[in-house]
């Protein structure tokens, strides 16, 4: 504004000075027109000066940084994520893996828990009540199975023994398989009646109302010898060697230790929050 105010007055000095130039001699006004032109000139050349220093002004007012905008205020926030779980039982203590998981005896839609077993088997006669109790307050997505050993020839046996009364309940032939399991486990250590040979374990059948017809068809059918086979595939995969064992859903194995239903409530546990 300085700058332009300069340029009105020294216009308006022009003028004023034209005015006077008529009542001049021409040699004057030759002059005078000179003089006028050269103060036209350096007012010019101020004006043009005054644009170029106002232009400067105006970039480096551009060129100002600006201040920055109030950043939002970032609040700590405390860690809420869940933490890690504490187990009581540890791997390779209480229990093992089993790497590769394996194959179970039933399907994926449940968790499920397999004794493996012998009837011949003082701990597993001992360990039998307690274990059945605690299968029969299973939650129903855990299944409950046993797979009779197959280490020798007595365990051979007494594995189909136990898949022909596991047939002939399924075919409603046998009435009461757990009370006959449990008769099992009583005449061989209770009664002394070692069930040796097919003849003997007939008759125990006899007794719980399966006639020799239904006991022989079952005892040397496909079903209860595919039933031999696919346990010892599975007590060969357990890398089971020795009894009382627990599976737990292919991937744990517990041996028969002091709180061993406590160690697999745990797993089950696990496998159920996985």
């Amino acid at each position: 504004m300085k700058h332009l105010f300069i340029l009105a007055a020294a216009l308006f000095a022009l003028s004023a000075c034209g005015n006077k130039d008529e009542a001049q001699e021409p040699a004057e006004q030759a002059v005078e027109a000179e003089t006028a032109d050269t103060a036209v000139q350096e007012t010019a050349e101020a004006v043009e000066g005054a644009a170029e220093e106002t232009l400067e002004v105006v970039e480096e007012s551009a060129a100002v940084e600006e201040e920055p905008a109030d950043e939002a205020i970032v609040l700590a926030v405390a860690d809420t994520a869940t933490p890690a779980r504490e187990w009581k039982f540890k791997e390779g203590q209480h229990y093992f893996r089993l790497v590769p998981t394996q194959p179970t005896v039933g399907g994926a839609d449940k968790i499920e828990v397999a004794e493996v077993f012998m009837y011949s088997c003082g701990h597993c006669y001992t360990l039998d009540p307690q274990l059945s109790a605690w299968a029969a307050k299973l939650d129903p997505g855990v299944r409950f199975v046993r797979i009779p050993a197959n280490f020798n020839r007595v365990a051979q046996l007494h594995a189909q023994l136990f898949y022909t009364a596991e047939l002939l309940a399924k075919n409603g032939v046998l009435a009461d398989l757990a009370a006959f399991h449990e008769a099992v486990f009583v005449e061989f250590h209770r009664r002394g009646n070692r069930l040796l040979s097919e003849d003997a374990i007939q008759k125990l059948f006899a007794r719980y109302g399966v006639s020799a017809d239904d006991f022989s068809k079952t005892w040397n059918s496909f079903p209860v010898n595919q039933k031999m086979n696919v346990g010892a595939d599975l007590t060969r995969r357990y890398n089971v060697t020795a009894v009382p064992t627990i599976i737990v859903n292919g991937k744990y194995r517990v041996p028969n230790v002091q709180g061993l239903l406590d160690i697999v409530d745990e797993l089950i546990e696990r496998e159920s929050v996985r």
